[in-house]
């Protein structure tokens, strides 16, 4: 018998955002050793001209948020010098890629974060808009 996790029933990275438009609140909870807290990008919902963007657009792009900024790194998170031979390669208000079903999800003051290891980190993005022009940039601090 082999085990087949089951998918269907678990939410999703993409679906696990909050508005861009809540700040994150002034204190944040402890990360303990590897850990990486990140808060996920929302896409769009109208363009710059105020254009309201379908639902079947805003459905193909959930695929791109996979895309968060680092709220706040561990004590442990990029140390280890064997794992990280060039060192930290990315901060606090980096953002950055990771995977579809990678981390931790939890609620923090009515936000909702995504809590990963460090090495599950994909990719850091200069500008978030190289990847999708859809994502929203103004992510309250």
């Amino acid at each position: 018998m082999t085990f087949q996790p089951v998918f269907e029933k678990a939410i999703m990275n993409d679906e696990w955002i909050t508005s861009n438009d809540i700040p994150d609140p002034k204190t944040l909870p402890d990360i303990p050793g590897y850990h990486v807290l990140i808060r996920p990008m929302s896409i769009r919902t109208e363009t710059k001209g105020g254009i309201l963007l379908p639902d079947k657009f805003k459905e193909d792009m959930k695929y791109l948020t996979t895309v968060g900024r680092i709220v706040k790194l561990g004590d442990l998170a990029y140390v280890d010098s064997e794992k990280f031979p060039k060192g930290k390669w990315c901060n606090e208000g980096d953002f950055v890629c990771y995977g579809k079903h990678t981390g931790q999800k939890f609620v923090y003051r009515g936000i909702r974060y995504i809590l990963m290891y460090d090495d599950q980190i994909l990719m850091t993005i200069k500008d978030v808009q190289d990847i999708d022009p859809t994502h929203e940039m103004t992510l309250a601090a």
